[in-house]
């Protein structure tokens, strides 16, 4: 099976060619693969309108969509349906491995996914931002880098230890990290958010305990949304690790332009999740996604930062008090430098350990200026 891939893996990236072709989509019949390629360029011009188009209509980006946000592997006749739309012409490679068990389409998936692009819908990201940055020597910001990389490290090592299922991923913007969770679960979103509150934990304790070594204050945007992924072109290799871009890492450049050192911010945003209760898919807003992990913190007691074990867990957004002495969250609006308006909401964390100080993450309401 190893040779197998291996060979088939050769294969893709001649049809790959360093980058000037994306593997759309492919198929199994007959033992043999067949692999519907475009021009890296031709991704929104492959629409052929003299082609059958199917009764929905779709536009050129619709369709061009719906095959980047499936599954790279399509059952034969659906393959010959694309390749009618599309101008090119799909290559037939034939390879001995065989691809007829959902084993064997999982693993050729995981290989074609590196020369192809994926459109991955209502999928969490955070982008965490090291304040002051630039005003650092390069040496500190190497420094500050490595810090924050292992605040994010320590922190995928503690959900580790309590089976909470993320494949995380990151990219860098030059003095901060994008990362998402690639796994594809009902509580994926969740997991991310977590896995963001631990990272700013740990980094909390980091600024508290340094002395010299310059460890970054970080602000934090959480939103969820569509986006690309991909693999760059290394040298004459497609790159191990992704890159994304799309409207939800646009939103998050945006959002975070009006944040404050120390505030997390969330996006206005609706995602589909499970119901514990009834197993039906729900449609949550932001308010409800902070209140259902909320729900979920006690799996977190127990964990350690720095030493010391985390004895109660708390997240929420914040808001004006009202008359009955409780809070509302607050859906403030932000308008960022093109004279566009932004819906957000602000998050605290409250952690508090066995024998420490507590952690308060975020800024409260009322120090707030988010106009």
């Amino acid at each position: 099976m190893r040779r197998a891939l291996a060979d088939l893996d050769d294969t893709l990236f001649e049809l790959w060619n360093l980058g000037e072709n994306i593997i759309l989509a492919w198929t199994h019949e007959s033992h043999a693969l067949r692999f519907l390629l475009v021009r890296h360029y031709a991704i929104a011009e492959s629409f052929n309108p003299d082609a059958a188009i199917p009764v929905e209509r779709f536009a050129a980006d619709e369709f061009i969509n719906k095959i980047l946000a499936g599954s790279k592997f399509v059952p034969p006749s659906e393959f010959e349906r694309i390749s009618r739309v599309l101008k090119e012409i799909s290559h037939v490679v034939g390879a001995n491995y065989q691809a007829d068990d959902e084993v064997g389409i999982e693993l050729i998936n995981g290989l074609v996914t590196r020369y192809g692009v994926s459109l991955v819908r209502e999928r969490a990201v955070v982008l965490l931002d090291a304040v002051g940055f630039s005003l650092h020597s390069p040496l500190e910001q190497v420094a500050m880098l490595n810090s924050l990389t292992y605040s994010v490290n320590s922190a995928y090592r503690q959900l580790l230890s309590k089976d909470i299922q993320i494949n995380f991923a990151r990219t860098t913007t030059g003095d901060g990290y994008y990362i998402w969770n690639r796994t594809q679960t009902a509580d994926a979103n969740l997991a991310l958010y977590k896995l963001m509150m631990l990272i700013l934990a740990d980094n909390a304790v980091a600024q508290r305990k340094a002395q010299r070594f310059p460890v970054p204050r970080l602000r934090a945007a959480f939103h969820i949304g569509e986006h690309y992924e991909f693999y760059q072109a290394e040298a004459l290799n497609p790159t191990t690790f992704g890159y994304i871009v799309g409207q939800v890492t646009i939103e998050l450049a945006r959002m975070i332009e009006k944040a404050l050192p120390g505030q997390i911010i969330l996006g206005d945003f609706n995602v589909n999740l499970k119901d514990d209760r009834t197993g039906a898919i729900v449609c949550h807003n932001t308010l409800d996604f902070v209140d259902r992990t909320a729900s979920t913190l006690e799996q977190l007691k127990g964990l350690v930062i720095s030493g010391d074990e985390i004895e109660d867990f708390r997240c929420y957004l914040t808001g004006e008090s009202r008359a009955d002495g409780k809070f509302a969250v607050t859906h403030y609006a932000v308008r960022d430098k093109h004279g566009l308006t932004r819906s957000v909401y602000n998050a605290k964390i409250n952690i508090h350990r066995r024998e420490a100080e507590p952690i308060f993450l975020g800024i409260q309401h009322k120090d707030l200026n988010l106009a």
